[in-house]
């Protein structure tokens, strides 16, 4: 069955609050802590309430004095230079890339240039990548959203005074259900904004779940008008493993896309939200040999990241967009295994609750290659085996 989490963010989206309701939820603070990049943070927490109800507070504790300016590409190495387990790592840079787009646009300049300032601290990288680690802890499959209540008036960040929601918050919450509220307060916070934007599937009312746990996590402000905490539902799914969806296919005819950068744009559109991406040869006019370029997209929300990726990575100059194809997908879900002492991610499809295929992630039987000195064919034969025994158990 599916592991769903439902997201009620009562007073506003934070990362120390999403983190703070996943441990509420059940997840263990003593493996997030030892599996969080190595950059001496602590995470503590304790007993709160708002507006009279008991909720958990997280805070995030660094050993030194720390300097929160650095780039997409320094915190891509922490993240990958740690031990969190390859679903984490990919929630993690998924989430850090969502920003760094938004950051991107707001200020004019690419990704790879974008310079974080409050989130690049060692408590912001704690909080996504917390929860993210946390995630996998509940084995998490899909996440939906309530609709982000919004604050107004203005903040104070490394550039200046800046109006609420802030500007790289607002450029993630396109096509993200909102509500203005009366808090005169930042109420969704940019990593909040980023963690939500790239991690749920779905926005509005609790789908339909057995429900198994349930945390409530604080966010450090009071508000007068709504307890500022975010709940978090954790169930399984009661609907069939088949489902239906209707996603957006974007492509694009290129003659003049060298093929070296042809793996590089669909690295960029699998890291801006992209299910799925391929290339076709075709001849064009002129008899000129060339590429269909195809992204699919199964979140609505990603689409104009994959396309801004295409741009940004191949030579398009126009991506035409389909909305008619029709989706079967099977139940999904996700596992760990050992191979000479290195983790390697399973991806498990089910139909009506029966297991009909397994697949270890090739990049990680890659990376255990490397370590090892051992085949890829070696590698990935060993992580089936220890799939279908860990199934069978």
């Amino acid at each position: 069955m599916t592991k769903r989490l439902y997201l009620d963010c009562v007073g506003g989206a934070a990362g120390d609050m999403l983190l703070a309701a996943l441990i509420s939820a059940g997840a263990d603070i003593t493996r997030i802590s030892s599996q969080l990049p190595r950059c001496g943070v602590t995470l503590r927490t304790e007993q709160t309430e708002r507006h009279g109800a008991a909720a958990l507070r997280v805070m995030v504790e660094t050993a030194a004095e720390d300097h929160p300016h650095r780039r997409w590409s320094d915190i891509r190495l922490m993240i990958d230079s740690s031990t969190m387990p390859p679903r984490a790592r990919d929630r993690a840079h998924a989430a850090f890339q969502r920003l760094a787009h938004a950051e991107a646009r707001v200020h004019g300049c690419t990704p790879e240039d974008v310079i974080f300032h409050e989130v690049g601290a060692l408590d912001a990288i704690a909080d996504i990548c917390g929860v993210a680690i946390a995630l996998d802890e509940l084995g998490i499959d899909e996440i939906t959203c309530s609709p982000l209540p919004l604050g107004h008036g203005t903040t104070v960040g490394a550039h200046g005074v800046l109006p609420l929601p802030a500007p790289a918050t607002l450029e993630m919450l396109h096509r993200v259900p909102i509500r203005g509220v009366e808090i005169a307060a930042e109420t969704v916070t940019p990593t909040g904004a980023a963690l939500i934007t790239s991690l749920a599937s779905s926005f509005g009312r609790c789908p339909e779940i057995q429900l198994l746990a349930a945390g409530i996590g604080a966010g450090t402000a009071h508000f007068d008008e709504v307890p500022n905490i975010v709940r978090a539902f954790v169930g399984v799914s009661t609907k069939p493993p088949q489902e239906t969806s209707v996603p957006l296919v974007l492509e694009t005819n290129l003659d003049d896309l060298i093929p070296e950068f042809v793996p590089d744009v669909i690295v960029a559109c699998l890291n801006a939200g992209a299910a799925d991406v391929w290339t076709t040869p075709i001849v064009m006019k002129h008899g000129r040999p060339g590429v269909t370029l195809a992204a699919m997209v199964v979140r609505p929300e990603a689409e104009r990241a994959v396309a801004e990726a295409m741009f940004r990575h191949s030579t398009a100059l126009g991506i035409r967009v389909r909305r008619s194809e029709h989706r079967w997908s099977l139940e999904r879900q996700f596992y760990s295994v050992d191979v000479d002492g290195h983790p390697v991610s399973v991806k498990v499809g089910l139909l009506d609750g029966a297991v009909v295929n397994i697949k270890p992630e090739h990049r990680d039987c890659e990376r255990v290659a490397d370590h090892t000195g051992r085949s890829v064919k070696s590698v990935w034969t060993t992580a089936l085996s220890a799939a279908e025994r860990l199934l069978s158990t």
